[in-house]
C-alpha cells in the first residue's frame, strides 16, 4: 500500500519524483516500459532535443552539455537514466497498468503484474502511446506501407520509393527532411506550416510559454501573435532540407485510394508510403474507470488537479495540464506545485 503512485517512468515521471524525495510519502513509479528514458526509447533515430543541453533539463540536475548544437535522443536517454538512478527513483517496471479504480478512500491500480494501492496517483503517461491518425476516407484502402511517426525510426527502409509525408508540423518536416535524401516525397498538409525565425529554437518557445503563464497568472492578456512565432523549429536538419528546396508543401488529400491518394484539387497521384505525422491524443485508457474522457483522452483539470477525481493529479501533457509540461524545462514547474497539493491532501 502507497500513499502514491505514479503512473508513468519518463521525464514528467521523474520531475515529480525529485519533488517527492523530501516528503516523507511512501510511493513508486509504474512505468510499463523495459528500460530508462521513457518515450524517448522509440523515437526516431536522429530525432534531437529543440533547446542546449543547458535550457533542456529537468530539475535539480543539468543536461551534460552536448557535442551537437541540441542534444541527440541518444544523450537524452542517458541522462533520463543517469537522473534516475541519481535520485534513486522507486520504479517498478515493465508494469503496464490497464485500469485505475476508486474504491473507497484509496485508488486500485490494476497491472499484469498484480494490484496495487494508493491514497493518491499522478498519471504522467505522456501521449505517445496513442498515436493519432486522421480518419480519411479511404485510407482502410491503401495497399502501400502506412506508418505514424511514432513508429518511424530512419529513413533508409523507404530508399528509392515514392513517401507521402502527412501533417504540418514539427514531426512532419523533420520526417520530410531525412526521407527526402533518399526517396521521391511530397508533403500533404491541411494548413500552410508555419516556419519559425531561423534563430528561434527551444529557449525563446519556453519564454513564451512562460509570458504566457505569468501574464494568465496577474489575469492580465496574452498575445502570442506579437512574438511572431509559428509552429515549426528550423533545427539544422530542417535547414538544410529547406536549402534543397524540399519544404514545400503540394496541399491537402482529399481521400485515399488502393495506390495513393487524391488530391483537394481532384488530381490523383500513386505512392508506395504514406507517413502519418499527424500527432497523438493523450495516454490516459487506463483512467476511463474514474470518469469520462473527450476523444483526445482529456479529463476535466484545474491545472495537474483532476476536477472531478479527488486524488488524481495528470502531469506533463502539454498545454492541457500546464504550460510547456511536455517539456523537461517546462515540466518542473508544474511537478513542483503538483506535489506540493499531494503532499496535503494525503496529509488530511
Amino acid at each position: 500500500m502507497y500513499d502514491l503512485i505514479i503512473i508513468g517512468g519518463g521525464q514528467s515521471a521523474l520531475a515529480c519524483a525529485y519533488y517527492l524525495r523530501r516528503t516523507g510519502l511512501r510511493y513508486v513509479l509504474l512505468d510499463n516500459q523495459p528500460d530508462c528514458g521513457g518515450a524517448w526509447q522509440h523515437a526516431w533515430d536522429s530525432l534531437t532535443l529543440f533547446s542546449p543541453a543547458e535550457q533542456s533539463s529537468l530539475p535539480g540536475w543539468w543536461m551534460p552539455k552536448s557535442s551537437h548544437p541540441f542534444p541527440t535522443r541518444a544523450e537524452v536517454i542517458d541522462y533520463l537514466c543517469r537522473y534516475e538512478q541519481r535520485y534513486e527513483v522507486p520504479v517498478h517496471r515493465p508494469v503496464d497498468v490497464s485500469a485505475v479504480s476508486r474504491q473507497a478512500d484509496r485508488f486500485q491500480v490494476d497491472t499484469n503484474q498484480g494490484r496495487y494501492s494508493a491514497r493518491a496517483i499522478i498519471s504522467a503517461t505522456g501521449t505517445w502511446g496513442k498515436p493519432f491518425i486522421p480518419d480519411v476516407p479511404g485510407r482502410e484502402t491503401f495497399e502501400g506501407m502506412q506508418l505514424h511517426s511514432a513508429f518511424y525510426k530512419s529513413a533508409g527502409a523507404f530508399a528509392g520509393q515514392k513517401v507521402l509525408v502527412v501533417g504540418e508540423g514539427n514531426s512532419g518536416a523533420q520526417i520530410l527532411a531525412e526521407v527526402s535524401k533518399v526517396a521521391t516525397t511530397a508533403w500533404a498538409v491541411r494548413r500552410t506550416p508555419q516556419f519559425l525565425p531561423d534563430d528561434v529554437d527551444g529557449r525563446v518557445l519556453f519564454n513564451v510559454a512562460s509570458a504566457k503563464y505569468y501574464a494568465e497568472q496577474r489575469g492580465e492578456p496574452f498575445d502570442a501573435k506579437k512574438f511572431g512565432l509559428g509552429n515549426i523549429v528550423m533545427i539544422p536538419s530542417v535547414l538544410e532540407a529547406r536549402s534543397r528546396g524540399v519544404l514545400k508543401a503540394t496541399g491537402q488529400i482529399a481521400s485515399v485510394n488502393q495506390t495513393g491518394v487524391v488530391w483537394a484539387n481532384g488530381k490523383e497521384e500513386e505512392f508506395d508510403v504514406i507517413l502519418w505525422c499527424t500527432g497523438f491524443g493523450y495516454a490516459t485508457g487506463h483512467l476511463r474507470p474514474l470518469g469520462r474522457q473527450d476523444e483526445r483522452g482529456r479529463m476535466p483539470t484545474d491545472g495537474t488537479r483532476s476536477a472531478e477525481v479527488p486524488g488524481l493529479w495528470l502531469v506533463g501533457y502539454g498545454g492541457w495540464t500546464g504550460f510547456a509540461s511536455a517539456t523537461m524545462i517546462g515540466v518542473g514547474r508544474s511537478a513542483q506545485r503538483t506535489v506540493k497539493e499531494v503532499v496535503q491532501w494525503v496529509g488530511k
